[in-house]
């Protein structure tokens, strides 16, 4: 295997409307649409629909969502052998509201995905050792991100941590541990405490984090492109122009293509190139996994917006 997401799987429940309703307000939406999602089975299906061989470690429940979910990956070719049901529990669900402006509003509930533990990586450990890459996110339990990493640094596997859903008791001793800490604004913000309202701003707060010991900090920022910082780099990736649909799970396409270029070419200006590329399509359709391209779509759309 190329690529192993440890991470969450959820099934999303996605009503569109046209306005949010207010406190204590019905409204009627125009339509609802049940889909597979969670942003660790998301970035894993993006770079899988890219051509990557990948590996999903996980937990769904025992509920009527498990199987499909289970399958859902064998359907894009993810090995799902380390995708584990837990008795008496429900599978992680994602009630999700997106408005005429593609914009969204996202609850999880994690289920299955709080028993993802160490000792799961232990059960996977000779699969992992053969990855190139451990992508990570944090709608699984600390303890087993801070166990992934320290399996990832002890074999000299490259780590991606996104912090989403930001989580303010994060050690950033561990985020300096992992090759790539990848957050949007919102969880920039979050994280530092600071404003991130315009680009410099964003630098700004980003700036703090870099300054704790960061490797690579890529922070996603919508229709802004993304921003990578280093040590020896300060590079913008301009955004492509879309007329958006929906951005639900634009950040984890972003992560999964990210993921498969990286993989493949070793270059991260090229892989952030692609993944904003990548994210900008994505957004055109509705749904999470429903919306990412296959590399023939993607390479498709690239045709198409320079010509």
């Amino acid at each position: 295997m190329k690529i192993a997401v440890i991470g969450s799987n959820m099934v999303d429940l996605v009503t569109y409307v046209d306005q949010m309703p207010k406190w204590g307000e019905t409204l009627e939406a125009p339509s609802f649409e049940i889909g597979c999602g969670g942003k660790g089975a998301n970035q894993a299906i993006a770079a899988a629909k890219l051509g990557s061989q990948v590996m999903m470690v996980s937990k769904v429940g025992d509920d009527l969502f498990a199987d499909n979910t289970i399958a859902n990956f064998a359907k894009y070719g993810v090995d799902n052998r380390h995708v584990k049901k837990v008795t008496g529990c429900s599978s992680g669900v994602a009630p999700i509201f997106v408005d005429k402006n593609a914009q969204n509003q996202i609850l999880i509930i994690k289920g299955a995905n709080n028993y993802l533990k160490p000792v799961d990586i232990d059960e996977a450990s000779k699969d992992l050792k053969q990855c190139q890459l451990l992508v990570l996110q944090l709608e699984v339990p600390l303890e087993t991100v801070y166990y992934t990493i320290d399996f990832a640094n002890k074999n000299n596997i490259p780590v991606i941590l996104n912090p989403a859903p930001a989580h303010p008791d994060l050690d950033l001793e561990y985020a300096c541990k992992c090759d790539f800490f990848m957050p949007n604004e919102t969880e920039l913000e979050i994280l530092t405490g600071l404003p991130v309202e315009t680009l410099e701003q964003i630098e700004q707060a980003a700036e703090l984090l870099l300054n704790k010991g960061l490797k690579n900090l890529i922070v996603t920022l919508g229709s802004r492109g993304a921003l990578w910082l280093s040590q020896e780099k300060r590079v913008h990736i301009p955004p492509t122009k879309v007329d958006a649909i929906d951005s639900s799970g634009a950040g984890d396409a972003f992560i999964g293509c990210f993921s498969h270029y990286f993989v493949q070419t070793g270059d991260i200006q090229i892989a952030l190139e692609q993944a904003s590329l990548f994210a900008a399509q994505s957004v055109i359709g509705k749904g999470t996994q429903s919306s990412y391209p296959s590399l023939e779509q993607f390479e498709q759309f690239k045709k198409s917006i320079t010509n």
